[in-house]
């Protein structure tokens, strides 16, 4: 059974449709290697309440929310804030991977607040704005994705990760 995706693009200058929306693209197309569909897809902008809000809908209503945008260290980058009162139980491995993976080819990568965690029986990821960096953190992050969702699902077996 496919994982149920919800797929949000964090960005004023995108959801006023001042910008195109390449990040949420990027994390369309690395859908597959998820072996997951898209079920929602929205673009909201940089405010908290509404940030919450909008996942905070889709919790136990699928398997992963991933977001893309709003993790740096600007003022309206809000996205760790809005998200962070959803997390039951912190994944804090997965944002040090998505830092420390690109270290070497960018140094800034560390200065991003990307992150995930569980709420309910669903696991919340949010990545940087950059199409590239979403391209790269999923690739990474895909087995890690597969098999916490597994679990969230009840599957508490733990094969070979693949």
């Amino acid at each position: 059974m496919k994982l149920r995706a919800v797929v949000l693009t964090i960005s004023d200058s995108r959801s006023a449709g001042q910008a195109e929306d390449r990040g949420g693209p990027a994390i369309l197309e690395q859908l597959p290697a998820l072996d997951a569909i898209a079920v929602h897809r929205e673009i909201v902008p940089d405010e908290v309440e509404r940030i919450r809000a909008t996942a905070g809908a889709w919790i136990n209503r699928c398997d992963v929310i991933l977001a893309t945008g709003g993790t740096g260290i600007a003022l309206r980058d809000v996205t760790p804030e809005a998200l962070a009162p959803l997390i039951e139980r912190a994944l804090p491995g997965f944002g040090e991977l998505m830092r420390v993976a690109h270290a070497d080819k960018n140094p800034l990568s560390i200065v991003s607040r990307s992150g995930a965690g569980v709420s309910g029986r669903t696991l919340i990821v949010w990545m940087p704005g950059k199409p590239t960096a979403v391209t790269e953190c999923l690739t990474l992050l895909a087995p890690a994705i597969r098999h916490a969702c597994r679990i969230l699902r009840g599957d508490t077996s733990h094969p070979d990760p693949a």
